[in-house]
């Protein structure tokens, strides 16, 4: 599973013109999801991406986490994540998710950062989508379940 994640001082994703999730201060997290991933991966992300101290402390440090902030969450599936471009020029797929499994891991992100009281906003599985961000810092973290990076 990866995931990567930016700072954000708003972030918003619409869908044919209507706005289906809008965060202010948080984080924007584009989720992708593998064939091989399991719930232990999930889980993996989804603990680093909560725990991350990326905010800055009252010192200009980067100290706090999402929850030290009240921040919010958008989690916004993207199987190009898992795009393979190092042979041609077109990127394999090959690797991604098919729906069937990949929806299931992406609703149960979504569900552990909901239980974690966390404000959750989301953008809609499968729909083009136009996301709109205002990275702040910029910061911007990937990770890896396979701790490829």
């Amino acid at each position: 599973m990866r995931a990567v994640i930016q700072r954000v001082k708003h972030a918003s994703v619409t869908i044919d013109d209507e706005m289906v999730g809008k965060i202010d201060k948080g984080i924007l997290v584009f989720l992708g999801i593998s064939e091989d991933d399991n719930e232990s991966d999930l889980d993996y992300v989804f603990n680093k991406t909560v725990v991350l101290r990326i905010f800055e402390d009252e010192n200009g440090k980067m100290n706090k986490s999402l929850s030290d902030i009240n921040g919010s969450i958008l989690v916004v599936s993207q199987f190009t994540l898992q795009g393979d471009a190092r042979k041609g020029r077109r990127p394999s797929y090959s690797n991604a998710a098919r729906p069937e499994k990949a929806l299931p891991l992406y609703e149960e992100f979504i569900t552990k950062c909901r239980n974690a009281n966390i404000n959750t906003q989301t953008g809609k599985f499968g729909a083009d989508m136009k996301v709109e961000l205002l990275n702040d810092g910029p910061v911007t973290i990937l990770l890896d379940s396979t701790k490829l990076f």
